[in-house]
């Protein structure tokens, strides 16, 4: 299974519109090779490189697996989580300073999640052990 976007190149540089200092909207996001068993997706964006430890920037889950190749609805996620600072939605990178890297990952369920829009990253990680069929990441960077 792979994760791409049309907007940067893993390892390159996340373009302004995507972030705080930007329009704040979600980059495009295709996955490919998702295995014939998943009934549902899973994304969480994240920068691992954040001052106080990890900071969630957005977390979505139950998106539909349509086929190979498919785009993942950036504007009309199924049900979405809080980010680090207690919204729910897309935050996009905002490094106090430096550069940090932001890492999309997508996880591949055997099943549909039964937890409510609002949900914790802890809430969303806990109920998707034992029901990852494969998972991919990318990450693109962004400075300040």
């Amino acid at each position: 299974m792979q994760i791409y976007s049309k907007d940067f190149n893993s390892e390159g540089e996340i373009p302004k519109k995507f972030t705080c200092d930007g329009e704040n909207k979600m980059p495009s996001l295709e996955v490919s090779g998702v295995p014939e068993a998943a009934k549902s997706l899973v994304l969480i964006i994240d920068d691992p490189d954040a001052p106080n430890g990890v900071w969630t920037h957005f977390t979505a889950w139950n998106i539909p697996v349509v086929g190979n190749g498919e785009v993942l609805p950036v504007n009309n996620f199924p049900q979405m989580g809080k980010t680090s600072d207690g919204s729910v939605g897309y935050h996009g990178p905002c490094p106090p300073s430096g550069t940090h890297r932001y890492f999309f990952r997508i996880f591949a369920l055997d099943v549909l999640l039964n937890l409510p829009n609002g949900s914790s990253r802890e809430e969303l990680e806990k109920a998707i052990q034992g029901h990852i069929l494969e998972k991919t990441e990318m990450f693109g960077t962004y400075s300040r």
